[in-house]
Protein backbone atom coordinates (compact mmCIF):
# COMPACT_ATOMS: atom_id res chain seq x y z
CA UNK A 1 0.00 0.00 0.00
CA UNK A 2 1.53 3.57 -1.24
CA UNK A 3 0.91 6.13 1.46
CA UNK A 4 -0.26 10.05 0.63
CA UNK A 5 1.17 10.35 4.76
CA UNK A 6 2.58 8.60 7.29
CA UNK A 7 2.48 9.48 10.56
CA UNK A 8 4.72 8.71 13.20
CA UNK A 9 4.80 8.63 16.98
CA UNK A 10 6.80 7.72 19.93
CA UNK A 11 4.17 6.18 21.81
CA UNK A 12 0.56 5.42 20.72
CA UNK A 13 -1.44 8.78 21.52
CA UNK A 14 1.38 10.71 20.14
CA UNK A 15 0.25 11.29 16.67
CA UNK A 16 -3.45 11.75 17.86
CA UNK A 17 -2.59 14.74 19.99
CA UNK A 18 -0.41 16.32 18.02
CA UNK A 19 -1.87 15.61 14.46
CA UNK A 20 -5.17 14.02 14.63
CA UNK A 21 -7.51 16.82 13.26
CA UNK A 22 -4.63 16.77 10.01
CA UNK A 23 -5.00 13.56 9.56
CA UNK A 24 -8.93 13.08 9.71
CA UNK A 25 -9.04 16.32 6.99
CA UNK A 26 -6.94 14.75 4.86
CA UNK A 27 -8.37 11.02 4.97
CA UNK A 28 -11.73 13.21 4.39
CA UNK A 29 -9.98 14.39 1.57
CA UNK A 30 -9.17 10.90 -0.10
CA UNK A 31 -5.71 10.93 1.09
CA UNK A 32 -4.33 7.22 1.75
CA UNK A 33 -2.92 7.67 6.00
CA UNK A 34 -0.75 5.66 8.01
CA UNK A 35 0.75 5.31 11.18
CA UNK A 36 3.23 4.11 12.90
CA UNK A 37 4.39 4.07 17.04
CA UNK A 38 7.63 3.67 17.75
CA UNK A 39 6.30 1.96 21.57
CA UNK A 40 3.98 0.35 22.81
CA UNK A 41 4.02 3.38 26.08
CA UNK A 42 5.08 0.38 28.06
CA UNK A 43 6.43 2.60 30.68
CA UNK A 44 3.44 5.01 30.96
CA UNK A 45 1.94 5.70 34.53
CA UNK A 46 -0.96 4.73 33.69
CA UNK A 47 -2.46 1.39 31.60
CA UNK A 48 -0.73 -1.27 30.16
CA UNK A 49 0.89 -1.87 27.27
CA UNK A 50 -2.27 -4.15 26.25
CA UNK A 51 -4.65 -1.57 26.80
CA UNK A 52 -2.42 0.71 25.02
CA UNK A 53 -2.62 -1.16 22.08
CA UNK A 54 -6.25 -1.67 22.13
CA UNK A 55 -6.85 1.96 22.46
CA UNK A 56 -4.74 2.76 19.50
CA UNK A 57 -6.46 0.30 17.99
CA UNK A 58 -9.92 2.12 18.08
CA UNK A 59 -8.00 5.14 17.81
CA UNK A 60 -7.04 4.28 14.07
CA UNK A 61 -10.70 3.09 13.64
CA UNK A 62 -11.92 6.29 14.92
CA UNK A 63 -9.68 8.41 12.14
CA UNK A 64 -10.00 5.65 9.29
CA UNK A 65 -6.37 5.38 8.56
CA UNK A 66 -5.07 2.41 6.51
CA UNK A 67 -3.17 0.94 8.08
CA UNK A 68 -1.44 1.19 11.77
CA UNK A 69 1.53 -0.97 13.17
CA UNK A 70 4.47 -0.62 16.13
CA UNK A 71 7.52 -1.05 15.91
CA UNK A 72 7.95 -2.19 19.91
CA UNK A 73 10.92 -0.31 20.15
CA UNK A 74 11.49 0.22 23.85
CA UNK A 75 9.84 2.41 25.27
CA UNK A 76 12.19 5.08 27.33
CA UNK A 77 15.43 3.28 26.03
CA UNK A 78 15.10 3.34 22.22
CA UNK A 79 18.26 5.05 20.83
CA UNK A 80 18.84 7.03 16.90
CA UNK A 81 21.56 4.22 15.65
CA UNK A 82 21.90 2.14 12.54
CA UNK A 83 19.58 -0.91 13.85
CA UNK A 84 16.55 1.35 14.46
CA UNK A 85 16.86 3.57 11.61
CA UNK A 86 17.03 0.67 9.11
CA UNK A 87 13.92 -0.75 10.63
CA UNK A 88 12.24 2.62 9.86
CA UNK A 89 13.64 2.54 6.47
CA UNK A 90 12.00 -1.13 5.81
CA UNK A 91 8.94 0.38 6.78
CA UNK A 92 9.24 3.94 4.72
CA UNK A 93 9.93 1.49 1.73
CA UNK A 94 7.24 -0.21 2.00
CA UNK A 95 4.75 2.76 1.84
CA UNK A 96 6.40 5.23 0.06
CA UNK A 97 4.44 8.53 1.83
CA UNK A 98 4.78 11.67 0.25
CA UNK A 99 4.82 13.24 3.44
CA UNK A 100 5.85 12.37 6.78
CA UNK A 101 4.39 13.51 10.29
CA UNK A 102 6.42 12.41 13.31
CA UNK A 103 7.25 14.10 16.63
CA UNK A 104 8.02 17.59 18.18
CA UNK A 105 12.14 18.32 17.65
CA UNK A 106 12.29 19.34 21.53
CA UNK A 107 9.43 18.67 24.20
CA UNK A 108 9.21 17.70 27.59
CA UNK A 109 8.75 13.62 27.20
CA UNK A 110 12.90 12.18 26.44
CA UNK A 111 11.16 10.16 23.73
CA UNK A 112 9.43 12.81 21.51
CA UNK A 113 13.10 14.67 20.74
CA UNK A 114 14.59 11.29 20.02
CA UNK A 115 11.87 10.38 17.73
CA UNK A 116 11.86 13.11 15.89
CA UNK A 117 15.23 12.90 15.16
CA UNK A 118 15.17 8.89 15.07
CA UNK A 119 12.00 9.15 12.05
CA UNK A 120 13.92 12.34 10.43
CA UNK A 121 17.33 10.54 10.08
CA UNK A 122 15.81 7.43 8.90
CA UNK A 123 14.05 9.23 6.10
CA UNK A 124 16.83 10.70 4.57
CA UNK A 125 18.71 7.14 4.95
CA UNK A 126 15.88 5.70 3.02
CA UNK A 127 16.53 7.27 -0.40
CA UNK A 128 20.45 6.22 -0.29
CA UNK A 129 20.87 3.42 -2.49
CA UNK A 130 23.34 1.79 -1.32
CA UNK A 131 21.59 0.43 1.99
CA UNK A 132 20.20 -2.36 0.91
CA UNK A 133 16.58 -3.48 2.80
CA UNK A 134 14.16 -6.22 2.73
CA UNK A 135 10.56 -6.09 4.60
CA UNK A 136 10.11 -8.82 6.60
CA UNK A 137 6.77 -9.68 4.98
CA UNK A 138 8.43 -10.40 1.67
CA UNK A 139 11.88 -11.56 0.10
CA UNK A 140 12.42 -8.74 -2.58
CA UNK A 141 14.94 -6.44 -2.11
CA UNK A 142 13.14 -3.01 -1.60
CA UNK A 143 13.41 0.48 -3.88
CA UNK A 144 15.08 3.48 -2.01
CA UNK A 145 12.31 6.03 -1.15
CA UNK A 146 12.83 9.40 0.40
CA UNK A 147 9.49 11.17 1.37
CA UNK A 148 9.09 14.69 -0.25
CA UNK A 149 8.71 16.28 3.42
CA UNK A 150 8.98 16.01 6.81
CA UNK A 151 7.05 18.12 9.11
CA UNK A 152 7.27 17.85 13.00
CA UNK A 153 3.71 18.30 14.83
CA UNK A 154 3.64 20.50 18.48
CA UNK A 155 3.30 18.56 21.20
CA UNK A 156 3.80 20.02 25.23
CA UNK A 157 6.24 22.83 24.59
CA UNK A 158 4.55 25.56 22.66
CA UNK A 159 7.28 25.78 19.73
CA UNK A 160 6.69 28.53 16.99
CA UNK A 161 5.14 26.76 14.25
CA UNK A 162 6.41 27.72 10.40
CA UNK A 163 3.00 26.31 8.70
CA UNK A 164 -0.40 25.97 10.61
CA UNK A 165 -2.97 23.76 9.04
CA UNK A 166 -6.78 25.02 8.93
CA UNK A 167 -8.59 22.01 10.74
CA UNK A 168 -11.54 23.81 11.24
CA UNK A 169 -14.37 21.16 11.21
CA UNK A 170 -12.06 18.45 12.26
CA UNK A 171 -11.50 18.88 16.55
CA UNK A 172 -14.47 16.51 17.11
CA UNK A 173 -13.02 13.88 15.81
CA UNK A 174 -9.83 14.47 16.74
CA UNK A 175 -10.81 14.96 20.28
CA UNK A 176 -13.06 11.11 19.55
CA UNK A 177 -9.56 9.92 18.83
CA UNK A 178 -7.42 11.09 21.74
CA UNK A 179 -10.16 9.70 24.16
CA UNK A 180 -9.99 6.46 22.47
CA UNK A 181 -7.14 6.37 25.73
CA UNK A 182 -9.08 6.25 28.12
CA UNK A 183 -6.31 4.82 30.51
CA UNK A 184 -4.29 7.96 29.74
CA UNK A 185 -6.71 11.01 30.13
CA UNK A 186 -8.83 12.69 32.38
CA UNK A 187 -11.69 10.64 34.07
CA UNK A 188 -12.99 11.70 37.41
CA UNK A 189 -13.89 8.18 38.51
CA UNK A 190 -10.05 6.64 37.78
CA UNK A 191 -8.19 5.42 40.44
CA UNK A 192 -4.46 5.45 38.49
CA UNK A 193 -1.71 8.01 39.74
CA UNK A 194 -2.19 11.44 38.17
CA UNK A 195 -0.02 12.09 35.35
CA UNK A 196 0.45 15.80 33.31
CA UNK A 197 -1.69 14.58 30.88
CA UNK A 198 -4.26 13.17 33.08
CA UNK A 199 -5.32 16.72 34.48
CA UNK A 200 -8.89 17.90 32.87
CA UNK A 201 -6.78 21.09 32.05
CA UNK A 202 -4.61 19.26 29.76
CA UNK A 203 -7.29 17.74 28.06
CA UNK A 204 -9.00 21.26 27.94
CA UNK A 205 -5.64 22.64 26.68
CA UNK A 206 -5.76 20.52 23.47
CA UNK A 207 -8.85 22.74 22.27
CA UNK A 208 -7.91 25.47 23.77
CA UNK A 209 -4.37 25.44 22.14
CA UNK A 210 -6.36 23.88 18.45
CA UNK A 211 -8.13 27.74 19.05
CA UNK A 212 -5.48 29.71 19.19
CA UNK A 213 -3.33 28.29 16.41
CA UNK A 214 -6.57 28.69 14.40
CA UNK A 215 -6.59 32.54 15.60
CA UNK A 216 -2.60 33.14 14.28
CA UNK A 217 -4.10 31.73 10.58
CA UNK A 218 -7.20 33.55 10.87
CA UNK A 219 -9.78 30.10 11.30
CA UNK A 220 -11.18 28.65 14.11
CA UNK A 221 -9.21 25.55 15.19
CA UNK A 222 -5.49 25.15 13.57
CA UNK A 223 -3.03 22.19 13.74
CA UNK A 224 1.25 23.76 14.08
CA UNK A 225 4.22 22.36 12.38
CA UNK A 226 8.20 22.93 12.38
CA UNK A 227 9.45 22.22 8.81
CA UNK A 228 12.92 20.97 8.26
CA UNK A 229 13.45 23.07 5.01
CA UNK A 230 11.58 25.57 3.43
CA UNK A 231 8.43 25.21 2.27
CA UNK A 232 7.63 26.24 -1.58
CA UNK A 233 4.86 27.82 -3.34
CA UNK A 234 4.31 28.52 -7.25
CA UNK A 235 2.94 31.84 -6.16
CA UNK A 236 2.37 33.96 -3.66
CA UNK A 237 -1.76 33.79 -4.27
CA UNK A 238 -1.14 30.09 -3.01
CA UNK A 239 -0.29 31.57 0.26
CA UNK A 240 -3.53 32.14 2.35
Amino acid sequence: MKLDILAIGAHPDDVELGCGATIAKEVANGKKVGIIDLTRGELGTRGTADTRDEEAFNAAKILSVGMRTNMEFADGFFVNNKEHQLELIKEIRKYRPEIVLCNAIDDRHIDHAKGSKLVSDACFLSGLRKIDTKHNDGDDWQEPWRPKAVYHYIQWKDLEPDIVVDVTGFMDKKMEAVLAYKTQFFDPESKEPETPISSKNFTDSIIYRARNAGRLIGTEYGEGYTVERYPAVDSLFDLK
